[in-house]
């Protein structure tokens, strides 16, 4: 007996794929698991209080929204853990439990679910949260020196205080901020004290003050390339981004230091390599052609070295993604491709 076989016609484009929204979700969670658990190593268990907390808000206000107006649950799809994740890179271990709680808020209810949900947010959400967070910069501005193997002195929920810290944990100003004064951060600084002196190997492993999810550049290249090879991600825009802040920097360092010591340190400084790989990449809120990718790419790095040059903040990696993701229509338009068959004609209503 033979079978019937059906031709099914579906409107291009005719891609088949096994990889859906959680598959994609579950690559970037395994790679953020990289930096975090360098977080446990050089700040202790209260990394892993603090991305717990905010993944288990984004989870529950996600769930309590799409329940309250009666529309399917997305917390499958797992892009809430994520957006908890990286909401918590963006802190301090410093940070007062309650802090990415409202982040989670804002990034899950506002900037995301009150724009129609996953596909339909123009920003990428754990920077709004970022963003929004800035509120209370004395919460999320206390930094303390990375320790290996950190000790317990950091309470796993209560908030921390400068007067709390006990005497071997450091509180310290992120190399960002003294190259913010033109001093590379294996520069000491004779006019304040207690200065913390980082060479480049603390910079690249992520034995510096930070935020818990930054700091070790090394760790997030390679979190990077297992996206690349996953193909979750495509290079254009990290090699893009980081390409333009280091030309920048190598052409026009601060405070007359050497032009290669200076790029190094700003490449491996700051949320450089943590926005490139993982938030400046995000589907959403980022082009579609390798051309447009490659624009948004290099407009980040400017953006980022003329935020850390001429603004009063020290780090303008989140300013710079969150001023591109606005930006993304007009790239869109200018580096659309042409369609295939359609003559361009050079004047309006030329039909020869």
């Amino acid at each position: 007996m033979l079978s019937e076989e059906k031709l099914i016609m579906t409107s291009s484009p005719h891609i088949k794929t096994e990889d859906d929204t959680r598959s994609i979700m579950l690559d970037v969670i395994i790679a953020l698991t990289f930096p975090l658990i360098m977080a446990i190593c050089f700040f202790g268990w209260r990394s892993l209080t603090l991305t717990l907390t905010a993944v288990a808000s984004c989870i529950a206000f996600e769930w309590l929204y799409r329940y309250f107006m009666k529309k399917p649950s997305s917390i499958g799809d797992l892009s809430a853990v994520v957006t908890g994740m990286l909401i918590a890179f963006n802190l301090p271990v410093t940070t007062p439990m309650w802090i990415p709680v409202v982040g989670s808020f804002f990034a899950i209810v506002i900037v995301k679910q009150l724009y129609g949900g996953l596909g339909k947010n123009f920003m990428n959400p754990a920077l709004g949260a970022r963003a929004f967070l800035l509120s209370w910069p004395a919460l999320i501005s206390l930094w303390v020196k990375a320790k290996p193997l950190a000790d317990s002195s950091f309470p796993l929920l209560k908030s921390i205080s400068r007067e709390a810290l006990s005497p071997d944990v450091i509180a310290a100003a992120t190399p960002l901020a003294k190259m913010k004064q033109g001093f590379l951060p294996s520069t000491p600084m004779p006019s304040v004290d207690g200065d913390i002196v980082s060479t480049l190997r603390d910079m690249a492993v992520g034995n510096i003050a930070g935020c818990i999810g930054e700091v070790s550049a090394i760790v997030l290249i390679a979190a990077g390339i297992y996206l690349i090879v996953r193909k979750v991600i495509t290079p254009h825009i990290p090699l893009a981004y980081i390409s333009t802040v280091a030309v920048l920097t190598y052409l026009f360092p601060r405070g007359g230091n050497d032009p290669l010591q200076w790029m190094l340190f700003s490449l491996t400084s700051g949320g450089l390599m943590l926005g490139a790989v993982f938030m400046a990449t995000d589907y959403v809120t980022s082009p579609v052609s390798k051309t447009g990718r490659i624009i948004y790419g290099i407009g980040c790095g400017l953006l980022t070295v003329l935020i850390r040059y001429f603004g009063a903040y020290p780090e303008g990696v989140s300013f710079a993604i969150l001023i591109m993701n606005v930006c993304v229509w007009a790239i869109e338009k200018i580096s659309r491709p042409g369609r295939f068959g359609v003559k361009r004609f050079k004047k309006a209503g030329d039909t020869k």
